[in-house]
């Protein structure tokens, strides 16, 4: 059952359909298993946590905290990013469902530990259906006050026993996705002597450009904040930096990587990759496609895209070791796995004549379908549900 707790005035239309969409054509549905509005007048915390599904388990999912232009477009991106962690936690193999929360407001600006540890009660009255860990605008240190009220949080410093910056892995499992679609369409599993294009050198963003320095490709990047642009430069003082995106789209790239927010994948941009020759789009930032329809039409152009949930696990992958201790080998051992399963993707659908984004859907809704049906097995002492 879905539980939008006030204010459920504020949802956009079309929202509530969309949380109570139910299964069709035996896929799981967009609908949402649970809402939570979360308000803390004295903190002045308006946060959502959305869980898309538990069917493999508690729901695991960053905090993203962000300047939403309204409460609506706050909502649609915590369905939104919940569902895509459905998928993601599916595709990688773990034993969570999708979750994600957004906490509304300019974190530079407005965050504190009022806010964080009233926003960590939130999380902990929900008793572990939800996992909390960081995302855009959210870092370990902050899991570190939201996890002295909850202990249903990862991504803690390794002060605390955690995993530390999550980002690290994130950045290393797309590189391995990058390699395995450079597999599929040159014939070999390396970046070298390829032109690859960055948007976003932020958190993931500066160490998937060292990654594929050390590779050997030739890399060109584009952030909005200078502060970014100049941490890679004096990294790698060898990378080309452009003003923006379109100039990025216009620089004759063989791969191009969003690494920055979702949406990015615009039938402009595919456009502008078709005629630039692109042939390959494989990044970090989550839900890339702006609408359905997007994933053909890259297909349709000689576009190989690696789907993006499939790519960026590494970041939940190292995430979720941490529930149960640490270890770093482990958990890169399991993102090394991305490579694997990335050529898995591709192969699928080239034998169903889809697209890779579908094929990875396919996959995922397949092992959703089959771990929960696992629920109809009755244990020793057990309610059934």
């Amino acid at each position: 059952m879905t539980d939008v707790q006030t204010p459920a005035t504020h949802s956009a239309p079309g929202v509530l359909s969309r949380i109570f969409r139910t299964e069709q054509d035996g896929a799981p549905g967009d609908g949402h298993e649970q809402v939570v509005l979360c308000h803390d007048r004295s903190s002045g915390l308006k946060a959502i946590i959305a869980i898309h599904s538990t069917a493999l388990g508690p729901a695991l999912g960053g905090t993203r905290f962000f300047p939403y232009a309204s409460e609506e477009a706050a909502l649609e991106d915590a369905l939104n990013l919940s569902r895509g962690m459905s998928y993601k936690n599916a595709l990688a193999g773990l034993d969570l469902g999708g979750g994600k929360a957004v906490i509304i407001g300019d974190p530079n600006k407005d965050k504190n530990e009022a806010m964080l540890r009233a926003y960590g009660r939130f999380v902990e009255s929900l008793r572990g259906r939800y996992i909390t860990a960081c995302d855009v605008g959210t870092y370990v240190q902050d899991m570190d006050v939201i996890a002295r009220e909850t202990g249903f949080v990862t991504g803690r410093s390794p002060e605390h026993g955690g995993a530390g910056d999550s980002s690290i892995l994130t950045a290393f499992g797309v590189f391995q996705g990058m390699r395995a679609t450079a597999q599929a369409r040159w014939g070999q599993p390396t970046l070298r002597g390829r032109r690859v294009g960055v948007a976003g050198v932020g958190k993931v963003g500066h160490y998937l450009v060292g990654h594929l320095v050390a590779d050997g490709a030739t890399v060109v990047v584009t952030d909005p904040f200078e502060t970014a642009v100049n941490r890679v430069r004096a990294a790698h003082p060898e990378v080309e930096v452009v003003a923006d995106t379109a100039a990025l789209l216009q620089a004759k790239l063989d791969v191009y990587a969003p690494c920055a927010l979702g949406g990015a994948l615009t039938d402009d941009v595919v456009a502008a990759l078709g005629e630039s020759g692109t042939s390959i789009v494989c990044g970090a930032a989550n839900n890339q496609l702006a609408h359905a329809g997007v994933e053909k039409d890259l297909a349709d152009r000689g576009i190989l895209y690696a789907p993006d949930y499939l790519v960026n696990s590494g970041g939940v992958i190292q995430v979720a070791d941490e529930i149960d201790g640490f270890n770093f080998e482990r958990a890169k051992n399991k993102a090394t796995r991305i490579f694997d399963t990335t050529l898995e993707i591709f192969t699928r659908a080239a034998a169903d004549g889809v697209p890779p984004a579908v094929a990875a859907d396919r996959l995922a809704e397949k092992r959703m379908r089959e771990i929960s049906a696992l629920r109809t097995v009755l244990l020793p002492g057990a309610r059934r549900a």
